[in-house]
């Protein structure tokens, strides 16, 4: 399969479909879940996508090394490729590599400024001009109206939109009556759009919470594969 015709054919596109056409510059998107159901594979496989449309990605992890990063990219990539027959693979995961950095950051000792300084450096000194930030481990406990009134800003001031992971507490209840992920509701009005990620019998199921200003709209026509955590149609 030619690159063009991947890209065409990705179930992304139904993901944006999903979504009004994608989340859009200036916006905040959250994939929500337990741990280990899945987020982060969703999350690399957005980044990919884009990767793969010639756009230029920054990967903020705040639980994960730069290795470890690198790694679920490998290995997502290559299952991808292998499953669609990709032709032009070396040539194709240079690109990828070009159009992508890896930051790391602790959730100690750093302020919210200091990341936007960071990633404002490598836009605008560095040149590296990026549509989309991925950030992986945010600890959503830590959240405040006040941080995500200033990423919000930052975003819009620079035309980026950035996806988030968010891991959902182990206990119950983790949604509110209108399947709202409860830590993340003092934050909501910043949030444009709001997937969570549900273990079914044999895969995982995309819930749609928040379309930008549409609430628990038409379900998405997407699953995980349980296996290989693959996005897939329904």
């Amino acid at each position: 399969m030619i690159k063009e015709e991947f890209i065409r054919k990705s179930p992304v596109r139904i993901f944006e479909r999903s979504i009004e056409g994608g989340l859009k510059p200036g916006n905040i998107g959250i994939l929500a879940s337990r741990k280990g159901v899945g987020k982060t594979s969703v999350l690399v496989q957005i980044a990919l996508d884009k990767l793969m449309q010639g756009e230029k990605i920054i990967h903020v992890s705040f639980n994960a090394h730069t290795s470890y990063v690198i790694s679920w990219y490998e290995n997502i990539f290559s299952e991808i490729a292998r499953r669609r027959n990709l032709e032009n693979i070396a040539e194709i995961k240079d690109q990828l590599v070009r159009n992508r950095v890896i930051m790391n950051f602790t959730q100690e000792g750093i302020s919210v400024d200091q990341i936007i300084r960071a990633i404002r450096a490598l836009i605008i000194d560095g040149g590296f001009d990026a549509k989309t930030i991925i950030v992986d481990g945010f600890d959503f406990t830590r959240a405040t109206q006040e941080r995500f009134e200033k990423v919000k800003a930052f975003l819009q001031e620079l035309n980026l939109e950035a996806w988030y992971t968010c891991t959902l507490a182990s206990e119950e209840p983790v949604l509110d009556k209108d399947n709202m992920p409860i830590v993340l509701r003092p934050i909501e009005p910043y949030l444009s759009v709001i997937v969570v990620l549900e273990p079914r019998h044999d895969y995982i199921h995309f819930r749609v919470v928040k379309d930008h200003n549409r609430y628990n709209p038409e379900e998405m026509r997407l699953m995980l594969d349980a296996k290989t955590l693959l996005i897939a149609e329904l």
